[in-house]
Order: C-alpha cells, then sequence, then structure tokens
C-alpha cells in the first residue's frame, strides 16, 4: 500500500504537524497540495486530505486540486485542525462530498484542536493555544495506525 498525505497548512503550521505525524505511521509521502499535480494521486493507492478549517470548510487549494482530477476509485481519509474540532462532521461535509463525488471511497476522519488566531480571537491572544500538542499527536498517530489496520 503506497499512502500520499496532500493538505494545506497556512497560519500556524497547526495541520502541517498533524499531516507529518500521519505521513510518518503510514511511511506515506507528504506533500503540501498547491506544489503537486493532480496526477501524483496515481501513484498512490490511499491518498489523506487535510487543511485547518476556514469558515467552516477546509482550504480552498483542496477543493481546486479535486476539480483538476478525474473519477477515481481510490481510498481516502480526511483530517483538519480546527478552533472548534467536535464539529468535525459539519466541517468535513463538503470535502467528504466533493471526494466522494470524485470516487473516492472515505475510510477515515480526524480532527483536532489548532491555535486559533482569527478575527476578534486575536486580541485576546487567541484559543488552544499550544494545539496540536503531544496528545492531539498521539491522537493522530493512532488514527493512523487504525488506517492501516482496515487496509490490511
Amino acid at each position: 500500500m503506497k499512502a500520499l498525505i496532500l493538505y494545506k497548512s497556512i497560519h500556524h503550521k497547526n495541520t502541517e504537524k498533524i499531516a507529518k505525524a500521519i505521513a510518518e505511521e503510514l511511511n506515506a509521502d507528504v506533500y503540501d497540495v498547491d506544489k503537486v499535480k493532480p496526477d501524483i494521486i496515481d501513484n498512490y493507492d490511499i491518498i489523506g486530505f487535510g487543511s485547518g478549517i476556514y469558515f467552516g470548510k477546509h482550504h480552498k487549494s483542496l477543493f481546486k486540486f479535486l476539480d483538476k482530477i478525474n473519477k477515481t476509485d481510490k481510498k481516502a481519509f480526511i483530517f483538519s485542525t480546527a478552533g472548534m474540532p467536535f464539529l468535525k462532521n459539519m466541517f468535513h461535509k463538503e470535502l467528504r462530498n466533493k471526494l466522494k463525488s470524485k470516487g473516492f471511497e472515505i475510510i477515515g476522519e480526524f480532527s483536532c484542536k489548532g491555535y486559533y488566531t482569527y478575527g476578534i480571537s486575536k486580541l485576546f491572544g487567541g484559543f488552544n493555544k499550544n494545539h496540536p500538542n503531544d496528545d492531539d499527536i498521539k491522537k493522530v498517530k493512532e488514527f493512523a495506525k487504525n488506517i492501516l489496520k482496515e487496509l490490511r
């Protein structure tokens, strides 16, 4: 099984930390989604897509990337960092639907807290400072191990 992690991480590199932790567990290649061509997915069996959550959904670059690919039958998983990760089902909905429309089978989803300093919150130093933390990394590595178990 060959795995690929595609992500977008902008403000505090929260999602990049999560992407790299997943990649380590899956022995996956990991790239910023804006630095690869869509045909890269042809070389992989499973692809993880993730970003921070912006205005209730994943970063627009993931959607632009997916607009450029043909239908596929590959497996995928979704991950994110967010100010309010308990809203994962709502935040992941648009990306989940986009992936399904392209033929991906969604085999898992993960979200954890990310340091958030957007809008008025930055006046107060933001919230979820120091996240993702060691516990978040431990949880995402467990998520990745479960992905491997499902694929066996």
